[in-house]
């Protein structure tokens, strides 16, 4: 960050696996989130929270001067992913989808997004990914065709 430079841009990042399959099991999700976490240290911003599900990711980051959202979502899933190729995390080949979805977060609501985060286990238990997904595109007033979303 240059000296003269100063933000905070809190933004709920959040991308599925490639036709949102559910693949990543339980025993290796804290492996891929610590992945995560590796990376955003290695390339310098903060991710605060992250939590891996069976067929996608939450993440809440603060957003440095010098990234933008696209490069931070490349960089967390082009290089989490080749890492679960090469390391062979999983039993089978595996790609994230294509897209992702990020949401601004605001300084006094970011302890609730870290808990929602935290308890997406259980969030999971009630509301599917997609439910999930329309939730928040429809809270942010975003325009959205539902063959957009897959299941």
């Amino acid at each position: 960050m240059s000296s003269h430079s100063y933000n905070k841009v809190w933004l709920h990042l959040i991308w599925g696996t490639h036709g949102h399959k559910k693949i990543i099991t339980k025993s290796v999700q804290p492996q891929i989130a610590q992945k995560l976490f590796d990376i955003a240290k290695e390339k310098q911003f903060f991710l605060r929270s992250c939590h891996v599900h069976n067929n996608h990711v939450h993440s809440l980051f603060d957003l440095p001067t010098n990234l933008s959202i696209e490069k931070v979502s490349k960089l967390l899933k082009g290089i989490s992913s080749h890492w679960i190729n090469t390391e062979k995390v999983l039993k089978q080949k595996f790609q994230w989808g294509k897209g992702y979805g990020v949401f601004s977060v605001s300084e006094s609501s970011v302890d609730k997004v870290v808990r929602y985060i935290q308890d997406q286990d259980e969030h999971h238990r009630r509301k599917s990914f997609r439910e999930e997904v329309k939730e928040f595109l429809v809270a942010y007033n975003i325009e959205f065709s539902d063959d957009w979303l897959l299941d």
